[in-house]
């Protein structure tokens, strides 16, 4: 027999559970806000309502910044599984593509294709098992029109009329380093402290720099103590302590050994667009793709 749910149990608004995790992953109540599209203060009436509603005390506030209680980190870890099964309920809805079969290739970014596909493809795999799916990782465009992939996620606006694109949504990006380089090198207060400082690259050293002084700070490319085209090599040598890299907040939850520097001072913007051909419009099997990863996207991690 079935277990019956206690419903009673149930009455608390996700909303404030999300603004919880959101403050758990990104360290305070500006850079929750900026991630949920909300303000600083609306966050934290968030946080405050989910204390009272569930009679615990969830986050302690320092002169520094919040700091979550062992109570706080286990209903943050509950309501990233709540995420997940919100996630799984919509692809439920998808359930009749039992019958689409054949391959697709998707290409991404070496940090999507790494950290955000394989969860995503479980799901599609649960409610479309006879599909194969080929992942292309690379920081380099693919070409669809010659098909080198059917599926690509990209963070520029597809020019080609021949090619359909979807805005998923907008990424925040930060500055970040792993806390052994900020306990021998320092915490930066200002963009002036990290003149000097040693930084990671993605790939190109030239354009790194351009980022840095767009922001103030003083470097150059002899700074570029470390760079890799593969984007996880990268911010693997970030989290080992190399040096100071720009990330997408998504992706900062599985690096707990790094922390945000200056978050209110260096903020970065990209898109997340979702691109295929116009085969879109006869193949069931790209379509479907293309669906469960606009609407897996589109939802902050």
């Amino acid at each position: 027999m079935q277990k019956c749910m206690n419903w009673t149990k149930l009455a608390f608004d996700w909303n404030q559970a999300r603004a919880l995790v959101a403050v758990a992953d990104l360290g305070s109540l500006s850079a929750a806000g900026r991630a949920l599209g909300l303000t600083q203060p609306t966050v934290g009436r968030q946080i405050a309502a989910l204390e009272e509603e569930l009679g615990l005390v969830l986050v302690e506030r320092t002169r520094r910044a919040l700091v979550l209680t062992d109570a706080g980190r286990q209903v943050a870890d509950a309501a990233r599984s709540m995420a997940e099964a919100g996630l799984r309920l919509s692809l439920v809805a998808s359930g009749q593509a039992q019958d689409v079969t054949g391959t697709v290739s998707i290409s991404a970014t070496d940090m999507y294709a790494h950290y955000a596909l394989p969860g995503i493809l479980r799901h599609l795999h649960a409610i479309a098992p006879g599909l194969e799916i080929e992942v292309i990782a690379s920081d380099e465009i693919s070409d669809l029109k010659q098909r080198e992939a059917d599926i690509a996620v990209r963070h520029v606006r597809p020019a080609d009329g021949e090619l359909i694109g979807r805005l998923v949504r907008e990424v925040t990006a930060h500055l970040y380093a792993a806390s052994s380089y900020l306990d021998i090198h320092g915490r930066p207060e200002s963009v002036a402290d990290l003149a000097g400082q040693s930084f990671v690259a993605f790939g190109n050293k030239a354009e790194m720099v351009r980022y840095l002084q767009m922001f103030g700070i003083n470097a150059s490319e002899r700074d570029i103590r470390f760079s890799s085209a593969n984007g996880t090599v990268a911010w693997e040598g970030v989290r080992k302590g190399l040096g100071y890299c720009f990330m997408a907040m998504d992706f900062v939850r599985f690096a707990p050994e790094v922390e945000v520097v200056l978050p209110d001072v260096i903020d970065v913007k990209f898109p997340i667009w979702l691109v295929t051909h116009r085969e879109l419009h006869t193949s069931p099997r790209i379509r479907l793709v293309y669906d469960v990863l606009a609407k897996a996207l589109a939802v902050r991690p």
